[in-house]
């Protein structure tokens, strides 16, 4: 019951910060920098499938192990990794190997995968740590 309450948790908060970002930052960094490379009307099913996977790691690796230790600053700490591997994975590979990938959007948006992983995980061990003295955990 930890792990879902968790992982329930780690998916409203990305969600509500991953909807803020995009629906900014689409229209002032990705779009005039991506243009016509842009889909006009998005698939659904990897971006479903990539919001209900993420995270499940975020909560495994960083969550949980925190909850464990009774840390916050665990939680913060292991969730800022865990964004800054994984948004480094894509930007960096995208601007080794796309031309119209830039330098800003890959600082820009490793960035915002840093805080913002680092968030969902404090987060949700908030969220834990909550339930837990309410009794519900």
């Amino acid at each position: 019951m930890t792990f879902l309450s968790g992982y329930v948790a780690a998916l409203i908060v990305f969600g509500i910060l991953d909807a803020i970002w995009l629906s900014i930052m689409a229209r002032v960094l990705y779009r005039p920098t991506l243009g016509s490379l842009l889909l006009d009307n998005m698939r659904w099913a990897p971006a479903v499938i990539f919001y209900f996977l993420f995270p499940l790691g975020v909560v495994h690796f960083a969550v949980m192990p925190a909850y464990a230790a009774g840390s916050l600053t665990m939680a913060l700490v292991n969730g800022a990794f865990i964004g800054l591997l994984a948004y480094a994975t894509y930007d960096l590979t995208n601007y080794a190997t796309l031309r119209v990938w830039t330098l800003t959007m890959t600082v820009v948006d490793i960035a915002y995968g840093t805080v913002a992983i680092a968030l969902v995980s404090g987060g949700a061990y908030g969220a834990l740590r909550m339930l837990a003295s309410a009794g519900w955990l």
